[in-house]
């Protein structure tokens, strides 16, 4: 198995910066780690809790906030809606509906990530 994880410049209404993203076919939905909030941009309320089921059996993780960002690959403007999960091994992680929705390619042979 191949992993793909690349720098990207990621915006928001309090400023941008460079942060790590794991691209992760496995992961639904795309998440980022509370510090990486840090100057970039304000968490929004789920309103409700919702529980993330987790790769280990039986084990799931609270979620109760929500942030849209504005991303760079290539030079392309993305945006979506990243889940803030507390305890995230990653920086960023970039879901499945993310790359469904930008028509994101992850090509293992060149270990790169291509918008298409």
């Amino acid at each position: 198995m191949s992993i793909i994880k690349a720098p990207l410049l990621f915006a928001g209404s309090k400023g941008e910066k460079h942060l790590y993203a794991l691209y992760d076919s496995g992961a639904n939905l795309s998440c980022i780690h509370p510090d990486a909030l840090e100057n970039l941009e304000m968490p929004v309320s789920l309103g409700r809790t919702r529980l993330i089921g987790t790769a280990s059996e039986g084990h799931y993780i609270e979620v109760n906030h929500a942030v849209r960002l504005d991303f760079y690959m290539d030079d392309i403007l993305l945006s979506d809606e990243f889940l803030v999960v507390p305890g995230l091994s990653e920086e960023v992680i970039i879901g499945a509906a993310t790359m469904q929705k930008w028509r994101i390619k992850l090509d293992f042979e060149h270990d790169k990530a291509i918008v298409d």
